[in-house]
């Protein structure tokens, strides 16, 4: 096996990010008129020169702020329409489109979004009463507009531009059709509301909201019905809530906030549709994790059952019907399973503990819904990322794409210019002997990029084709996505290394570093991460020597460092909990090697 040496990239990104003097701030982001190509100044106070100020109208989208039309210094925030942006925090969700009044203080971070629109909601039943219109964002239609708003039992009408002139009506309640002056829309029940208007046919709905801070389970079946037990409410489902439960032969319910104003039950046990208001569900002893919509309120409790090893059998393993291809425990939970292996045209099928008492089966490929004891996988040579849910059954086979030809191209690369049909503008690399998702390149000559200009900027692509591209705003260090925005590049003769598999890259000044580890030798899973996270060092010749694990952020922080020894081991669990979300380098060091990876963290 190969064996290169890689200096950190952390000093390049330290020399590279400099806090300098603020000359100006703009608003950038999918929202704008400009997309992530380009900013929108903003202006600058005469008195306080820390305050900025812009009126732009704005698409559903995500914005942020930045200064002097670079990613160094940049603020976001998950709040809107106000709160405190933070150095590299998450896009600022903009729920839709509209004429806005924003204020940026540059110091603070604070910021506040005004809209200004033609529509309105107003009446009793509303927080300003018949005083003043609560303006209503334009949707994605020539004329919708809709707002989400805290109502009261009372009246309510719309308007336009904040007057009587033009005002709809009507005596219906949740929906009905508005009428010019027609009478007030009578809200009869208290709560949160997505209202929608069409400004064209007059048709409107109030659709109720319902959001819960809790959702949990209560009776003897788990404790008492004294004491709840919580559920976990999905990142990316508002409506899901999950959890962990140990159950004792008794009955239960689901209930909100705590409260019995509002519960579930009813239905069978381990799986129905519960019924608001429902009787006791009778539960069998044993350990589950548990699955609620409250918006379906379907539930499912899958039997929790944690095992030793899991492993991919079959003809089209390279084992075959004899022998285990042993998967590897993902260190956040211990009902997923991760492989990567060379598969031949075949079938397949996961077990257990190496043995036929519990395996699954399906048969759809190249992802599917496994059951015990089901029929064999129908698998298709190539080689594959696989990854297997022993509880839930959930399978992916993720084909490796073996590409003829990876180049680098753009405005800013070799050539100057961006490729058209002839000549040919591209930079090709050279693919690893060793593995064909990693291409590298040596001493290419880059420009700094303009970032004011939407065109500047370097790209990867395969085949000469940009049917596949890679593309993301870091430099030197990213994670490339398909049809991601130009590569904003610094000056310079650089070393490159991209992964075709999952768009990493790295670029490294051509003087500063030789014989470079490959980022795929430091294998990490999973990336991004959430809390553990287990790096494999198998590839790499470590020797007894101990190790020691720096990670930095992209600002060149050193934000957590420990001491591991490698004498006979080659893999780790690492937790990470105290990083904050983002994009991070992780230092590999020894006095045999000296490695980077990057990593990312979401919560």
């Amino acid at each position: 096996m190969r064996k290169r040496l890689l200096s950190t990239a952390i000093f390049l990104l330290m020399a590279m990010i400099s806090f300098g003097q603020i000359t100006s701030v703009g608003l950038i982001g999918s929202a704008t008129e400009g997309g992530w190509d380009y900013d929108t100044n903003m202006v600058q106070d005469p008195v306080d020169t820390s305050l900025w100020t812009l009126s732009i109208y704005l698409n559903k989208g995500e914005v942020k702020f930045r200064a002097n039309d670079a990613w160094d210094i940049n603020w976001g925030s998950a709040d809107f329409p106000s709160g405190i942006g933070e150095q590299g925090g998450p896009n600022i969700p903009i729920p839709g489109g509209g004429l806005f009044d924003i204020t940026f203080n540059s110091v603070s971070g604070e910021y506040a979004f005004v809209l200004n629109s033609p529509i309105g909601i107003i009446g009793s039943a509303t927080e300003k009463g018949w005083d003043e219109d609560i303006d209503m964002f334009k949707d994605t239609s020539e004329n919708g507009f809709f707002v989400d708003i805290q109502l009261s039992v009372g009246d309510a009408k719309f308007r336009k531009d904040n007057a009587w002139d033009v005002n709809w009506g009507s005596a219906d309640f949740p929906s009905g059709i508005g009428t010019q002056g027609g009478p007030n829309i009578p809200v009869s029940k208290a709560g949160l509301y997505h209202v929608t208007l069409d400004t064209m046919t007059g048709a409107y709905n109030f659709g109720e909201v319902v959001k819960y801070t809790s959702i949990s389970l209560i009776g003897d079946a788990v404790g008492g019905w004294d004491t709840d037990v919580d559920l976990t409410q999905d990142a990316n489902d508002p409506d899901l809530w999950s959890g962990d439960v140990q159950l004792a032969d008794g009955e239960f319910k689901f209930r909100a906030d705590h409260a019995w104003d509002t519960n579930w039950g009813g239905g069978e046990f381990p799986k129905d549709t519960a019924v608001a208001g429902g009787g006791n569900i009778t539960a069998v002893a044993g350990n589950y994790r548990v699955f609620f919509n409250t918006k379906t309120l379907i539930y499912n409790f899958l039997v929790l059952q944690e095992y030793d090893t899991m492993g991919l059998i079959g003809s089209a393993t390279p084992g075959g019907w004899d022998t285990d291809t042993d998967m590897q425990k993902d260190p956040n939970d211990g009902n997923i399973w991760h492989l990567t292996t060379e598969l031949t045209d075949g079938e397949a099928k996961f077990r257990a503990n190496h043995k036929w008492d519990d395996n699954w089966g399906g048969a759809d490929f190249p992802a599917g819904i496994a059951t015990k004891n089901g029929a064999n996988i129908p698998v298709t040579a190539g080689r594959y990322n696989i990854t297997f849910n022993s509880l839930t059954g959930e399978y992916n086979f993720e084909a490796f794409v073996v590409y003829d030809q990876v180049s680098l191209v753009g405005k800013d690369g070799p050539f100057g210019r961006w490729p058209d049909d002839t000549p040919d503008y591209d930079t090709y690399l050279t693919v690893d002997p060793n593995d064909d998702q990693v291409w590298t390149g040596k001493e290419i000559k880059l420009t700094e990029a303009d970032t004011a200009t939407s065109d500047s900027g370097i790209k990867f692509r395969a085949n000469t084709d940009w049917k596949v591209n890679w593309g993301s705003r870091d430099f030197p260090a990213g994670t490339g996505t398909q049809d991601g925005p130009n590569i904003w590049c610094k000056e310079g003769k650089w070393d490159v290394t991209l992964n075709t598999q999952s768009g990493e890259y790295l670029f490294v000044l051509s003087d500063a570093v030789k014989d470079v580890i490959k980022p795929s030798d430091i294998a990490v899973f999973p990336n991004p991460a959430s809390r553990l996270m287990r790096i494999d060092l198998s590839k790499l010749e470590l020797g007894n020597s101990p190790l020691r694990l720096q990670f930095y952020s992209l600002d060149g922080t050193l934000v957590k460092a420990e001491k591991i020894r490698s004498s006979g081991q080659h893999i780790f669990d690492i937790d990470l909990s105290i990083l904050h979300p983002g994009m991070y380098e992780m230092h590999i060091s020894s006095p045999v090697i000296n490695a980077t990876r990057m990593i990312t963290i979401v919560k």
